[in-house]
Order: structure tokens, then C-alpha cells, then sequence
């Protein structure tokens, strides 16, 4: 089906202009017609209501004296006068009483025509359309007056044919001038139509060459101007290390912040400045070579950016993957993804990334609907598994990207098994440290038991060797009493060596209490010597939360010793400071596990409480620490996810606050 806005702008335009020229020549045409027909029968009518005016006055005397032969000759005389005889189709003159008295017919005269049109009283002449044999006359009647009286009547027919013939031969010409003008009006709007879009094909042309990607074509006849090459004076055109005005907006004149570059010379004869000339296509075309000129440029320096993050990507030590960002699909894989994770490019492509970090996908999706305006993730110690299921700890950055077009994720690790190893390293050796700062008090704690055992089996061989007999009950309370002793000397040695084992990463469900009981079964003996008292406020049935007992009881062993260590330095400063106090306390808190260490020792003034967990800083003694201790016990409680809060006042003690997530319980589907 044919639709007007299918076609060309050029057949719109050609159209269009001729089908406006069509119609007006149309309408001029009837209007014209209409006043030509209408003036021709009016000039034609009063030539006739002249002959037979003239008529009547030559012909007067004779109709009184019925001089019937001067009376044909004058009607003859009339009719056939000049270009009259071409008019005029009859005359005849008739009496007062209707009679005939003479004509110009040559056949037997239409009776019927005497009384076919007679003169109004109240007018001078009368003009009738008739039909007078087989044509068409336009009859004209004046009356023949002598004085007041009508004597007669003179009656004049004009040829309706004879009219119509002459208005034919203006119809004729007229419609030839139309028909000319028509012709004229086709030419110049074909050419008027071409001439306007030529250039809008021109743009046209160059359109597509843009969006298939070329944008090195020929100048167009379009932009073949005075400043056409007036671009390849400009440096920034070819070296996309200088700033271009029109595209980075770095020094526009217009503005008068301090902090835009002074205007380059090469600016101030820039083409996109330039005021546009010529008509709107004209205009359009600058504009258009403008844009060009513009996505040259960015497309340049897109084409460096991706040339220079492509090497980065490649030459990058760390493993970088890009991945699908709803099903974490890898799309690609750096060289060193390869070799850190023992898979060669094929292999990762299109493998699932938690085949390399099973516990990324629930790490990443958390995150992000908790953090939804955030563009990037951290995460870190992340265990990932390199070919053959081996494993090994990375810090991991994700952030949101676009790749060819779709959303991804661009996913950079770092193997951090060596540094990981090392803070193992160091929290162990820290560990024997404290425990040889604790060693009286351990062997005093190991003493008690085997002082109790000692003294049991001497009375046993004191009673053996004086030959006396020992009551069963006796027997029963001794044997039973050594055993304790035992079992509580194995506790002690079992909880030493818990607590001296080298510190695991690994994550697991943890009761909080646990690790607390464990630092007292080795600590509180050598702060009842030291005279310091240990209260516990633990609440029983607290949820637990994912961490690892042996380091979670390094921390607390650090809090408590740094407590004691207080305390001691309170009592040093001021003997009549009174006996020392740590309490520690569990509890459920806004649904975090908290553990609070509290001591009545020397505090902390703010300067002091801003540096605590930096490595290396310690406000004791040489020799009486290195001041890795709480920097260890930060590291550990981060990598639980934990926060750790510090409420003191100079003089008064500190209390260490320490809060974990606690472990959600998985809901279980129930089959229906």
C-alpha cells in the first residue's frame, strides 16, 4: 500500500510543489473561464443592443411610411457589415402590432419568434437566450420610437455558436499557458527538490559510512569550503595527548575557574568555534563535521585507553577475571590467573568462578544488596582452590563494569597464603612469649596437683610401711582424690597445648565462653599471685559465631594481660590504689555476640587510644613487649567479621568491647 511518508524527501518535495501548482492552475482556470464566458456574452450584448439601436434609428422613417424594400435593405446593410455577418445569425423588424415588415432570413421565417421576447415597460431593450431552428441565438429587442410612440421593433440575433467558438480559442490558450506554466513549475521543482537533498543524501552517505565504522572517507562536495582543512592545523586533531577545547571542555574561554588551563594557541582558530555560515543544510553540515571530528577523537582515545588497560590486563601480576554478571560465568582470564590457578586460558573460559571460590557467589550478592549503591566489593582472605582442589588464601576486589557491551564484573586476587603463614608465625611466636611471662604462674598451677598426688601416695606408702591397715572409705577418698588431681593436671596440660598449637585460619562454630574459660585455666593463677581478682559475668546459651577457638583465645589472652599489665602499672604509681580487678562478660547485643574485658587499671588518654592497634607501639617498657599484641588481635577480630570498641578514662581503666556476628540459623524446608 502506498504511504506518502514512505517516500523520498526529494518526491515529497517534487510532489508536493506540483501538486500546489496543479490546483491553483485549476481554480484560476474555472475563475478565469467564468469572468472571460461572462465579460465575451456582455461586450457581445451590448455590440448587439448598438446594431439594433442603429437599426431603429435609420429604419424609423421607413417603418412609418412601410418602405418594406429600404427596410431589407437595411437589415441586410446590418447583418452583413464588417465582421457582423460572422455575429450576427438574423434581424427582422416587426410594426406596432407585431406585423413583419422585413428580415434577414433566407428560409421561411420562425413565427414563433415575434413573440418570443418582448420589451419590459420598464426598460430600454431586452436580451433572451432563444432556440431558433437547430442553434442557439442570444435575441436582442429595442423598440423603434417616433416621439412618445413605438412604432416597431427591431429584433437582433446574435450566434451563441459564434461565442462559443471565440471562448474555445481563449480556453485554448489559456490552458496553454497553464500547461506551459505546469511544465516550467515540473522542471524547477525537479531541480529544486534534487538541489535540497543533495545534500541531506550527501549527510545521508556519510551517516552509514559512521555506523559501519569508517570514519576516514573523502570530503563530501558538501564541506568543500574555505576552512575545510583548516583541522589539519590543529595538533590535538592527531595527538590525543593535548587537550581539545571543543571535546574536553578544559579551556573554555567563557569560564573563569582557576582551575582551567590557559587557552592553547591552537585554540583560538578552532573550526567548532567558528560562527556558522550559509543556509540550515549548510549549517547541519558543519555541525555534522564537527560531530565526525569529535568521535575521531574520542574514538582514538577509547581506542588508546583499551590498548593501554588491555596491557595492563595482560602484563597485571595480579589474576584479573572478568565475569558474567548474573551467573559469574569467566569471559576472561589475564595470564597470571593462569598461572596462579593452574588452568590454562580455554580451561577458565567459560567455567563458573565459584569453581575457583565456592564461597564468592554468596559473599558478592550479600554484599551488594546490602550495599546497593556501592560500585565495588572487597573481600579478603578468601579461600580459593587452584586446579586439583588445592587451596590457598587471596584478597579479593570486585567491581561492577561493562564488557562487550554487557554488565560483568571484573574480579582482581591476590595470593596472600605466604603473608597469612606469616601472621600464623607471629601470633604463635607471641603466644610463647606470653606463655613464658606466665610460666610461675603455670608451674604453680601444675604445682597444686602434684603436690596433692605427692602427698597422697606418701601417706599410701607411709601406712604400707608401718604395716597399717587403711579403711576401704580411706582407701576410696585417697585413690579418688589423686585421680582429680590428675585430671586436673591433664586439663592444664591440655589447655597449654591447645593453646600454644599453631593458630588456624579456618572458620568454625564457636562458643564464645569456650575460648574465655580456656586463657583463665592458664591465667588466673598468676593474677590471684599478682593480686588481681577476676570476676566473670557470662551469659550461658549465647548463639554461637563462625570463628576458631585458638585464635579467638589469643585475643582474649592478650586483653586480659594487657588488663594485668594495667594494673600493675596503676599499682606501682600509686600503692594505695587497692587491689586490681578484671571483669569479663558475654551477652546477645542488637543480635551481635559481645565480649567485654574491663580492668580498674591506669586507662588511656585519647592520644594513646589512637594508636593502640598500630604495629610496633607500646606505651611499656623496653623488654616488656613489642606492641604487636592488640595490632594481632585487630587482624583477628576483622577476619571474623568482628568490630572492637574501646571506652577508657585516664585513671580510671579501660574496658575492650569486642562484638561478632552471630551464626543465622539455615532454615530447614520440611517436605510437605
Amino acid at each position: 500500500m502506498f504511504r506518502f511518508q514512505d517516500i523520498s524527501l526529494k518526491n515529497k518535495i517534487f510532489f508536493s510543489t506540483l501538486a500546489m501548482v496543479l490546483m491553483l492552475s485549476i481554480a484560476i482556470a474555472i475563475f478565469a473561464r467564468w469572468i472571460l464566458v461572462s465579460s465575451l456574452v456582455n461586450e457581445l450584448t451590448i455590440r448587439g443592443i448598438a446594431i439594433a439601436q442603429s437599426i431603429a434609428d435609420q429604419g424609423r422613417g421607413y417603418v412609418l411610411t412601410r418602405d418594406h424594400p429600404n427596410l431589407v435593405s437595411l437589415v441586410f446593410d446590418a447583418s452583413q457589415l464588417g465582421e457582423r455577418q460572422i455575429l450576427v445569425d438574423y434581424i427582422f423588424i416587426i410594426d406596432d402590432e407585431k406585423k413583419l415588415l422585413s428580415h434577414t432570413f433566407i428560409k421561411p421565417f420562425p413565427e414563433e419568434l415575434i413573440h418570443s421576447n418582448p420589451i419590459p415597460g420598464d426598460r430600454n431593450y431586452s436580451v433572451r437566450k432563444l432556440q431558433v431552428a437547430d442553434s442557439s441565438a442570444y435575441d436582442i429587442a429595442v423598440p423603434i420610437w417616433e416621439g412618445i410612440y413605438q412604432i416597431g421593433t427591431v429584433r437582433v440575433g446574435l450566434k451563441e455558436k459564434h461565442i462559443h467558438q471565440i471562448i474555445h480559442k481563449l480556453r485554448i490558450t489559456f490552458l496553454g499557458f497553464i500547461f506551459g506554466t505546469i511544465i516550467i513549475i515540473f522542471l524547477l521543482s525537479h531541480w529544486l527538490a534534487k538541489y535540497i537533498t543533495k545534500s541531506l543524501s550527501q549527510l545521508t552517505k556519510m551517516a552509514d559510512e559512521i555506523s559501519q565504522g569508517n570514519l576516514d572517507f573523502k570530503p563530501l562536495a558538501l564541506f568543500k569550503d574555505s576552512h575545510d582543512n583548516r583541522e589539519e592545523h590543529c595538533p590535538a586533531y592527531y595527538n590525543t595527548d593535548l587537550p581539545c577545547w571543543h571535546v574536553d571542555k578544559v579551556m573554555d574561554v567563557s569560564s573563569d575557574s582557576e582551575h582551567i588551563p590557559e587557552k592553547a594557541s591552537y585554540c583560538t582558530d578552532c573550526m567548532a568555534k567558528r560562527k556558522k555560515v550559509g543556509d540550515e543544510v549548510q549549517q547541519l553540515a558543519d555541525s555534522f563535521k564537527n560531530m565526525v571530528r569529535s568521535i575521531k577523537l574520542y574514538r582514538s582515545r577509547v581506542r588508546e585507553s583499551e590498548s593501554k588497560y588491555r596491557s595492563l590486563f595482560k602484563s597485571g601480576p595480579a589474576p584479573i577475571f572478568v565475569l558474567s554478571c548474573g551467573t559469574l560465568i569467566i569471559l576472561d582470564a589475564n595470564p597470571s590467573a593462569q598461572q596462579t590457578y593452574g588452568y590454562t586460558r580455554e580451561e577458565l573460559v567459560n567455567m563458573p568462578f565459584t569453581k575457583l571460590a565456592p564461597e564468592f557467589k554468596n559473599k558478592f550478592i550479600s554484599y551488594f544488596e546490602a550495599y546497593p549503591e556501592d560500585e565495588s566489593f572487597v573481600y579478603a582472605k578468601a579461600i580459593h582452590y587452584k586446579k586439583g582442589q588445592i587451596p590457598f588464601y587471596t584478597n579479593v576486589e570486585a567491581c561492577r563494569t561493562r564488557y562487550r557491551n554487557k554488565d560483568a564484573v571484573i574480579v582482581a586476587t591476590t595470593d596472600i597464603t605466604e603473608m597469612i603463614d606469616k601472621d600464623a608465625q607471629l601470633i604463635q611466636a607471641s603466644k610463647m612469649t606470653s606463655l613464658g611471662q606466665l610460666s610461675a604462674g603455670i608451674a604453680h598451677e601444675l604445682n597444686q596437683p602434684l603436690n596433692a598426688i605427692k602427698m597422697g601416695s606418701e601417706f599410701l606408702s607411709m601406712m604400707h610401711e608401718n604395716k597399717e591397715d587403711i579403711s576401704s572409705e580411706q582407701m576410696e577418698r585417697i585413690t579418688r582424690e589423686i585421680s582429680r588431681q590428675v585430671d586436673r593436671a591433664t586439663e592444664i596440660i591440655n589447655n597449654l597445648r591447645e593453646f600454644g598449637r599453631k593458630s588456624d585460619f579456618t572458620k568454625e562454630k564457636t562458643d564464645i565462653n569456650k575460648p574465655v574459660h580456656n586463657v583463665l585455666s592458664i591465667t588466673a593463677q598468676q593474677l590471684k599471685l599478682q593480686n588481681i581478682t577476676v570476676k566473670l559475668n557470662l551469659t550461658n546459651d549465647l548463639p554461637p559465631i563462625m570463628a576458631h577457638k585458638n585464635r579467638l583465645e589469643q585475643v582474649i589472652f592478650n586483653l586480659i594481660t594487657n588488663a594485668r599489665d594495667a594494673i600493675i602499672q596503676k599499682q606501682s604509681d600509686d600503692p594505695g590504689a587497692g587491689s586490681g580487678e578484671i571483669v569479663i562478660s558475654t551477652s546477645l547485643e542488637d543480635d551481635q555476640v559481645v565480649l567485654a574485658v574491663s580492668d580498674n587499671g591506669t586507662g588511656m588518654p585519647e592520644s594513646v587510644r589512637e594508636k593502640i592497634f598500630d604495629p610496633f607501639y607500646t606505651t611499656k617498657q623496653t623488654g616488656m613487649g613489642m606492641g604487636l599484641g592488640l595490632s594481632i588481635s585487630y587482624g583477628i577480630i576483622k577476619d571474623y567479621e568482628g568490630e572492637i570498641d574501646i571506652h577508657s578514662v585516664e585513671g580510671s581503666g579501660t574496658t575492650f568491647k569486642i562484638s561478632f556476628p552471630r551464626l543465622k540459623k539455615i532454615p530447614v524446608l520440611v517436605p510437605g
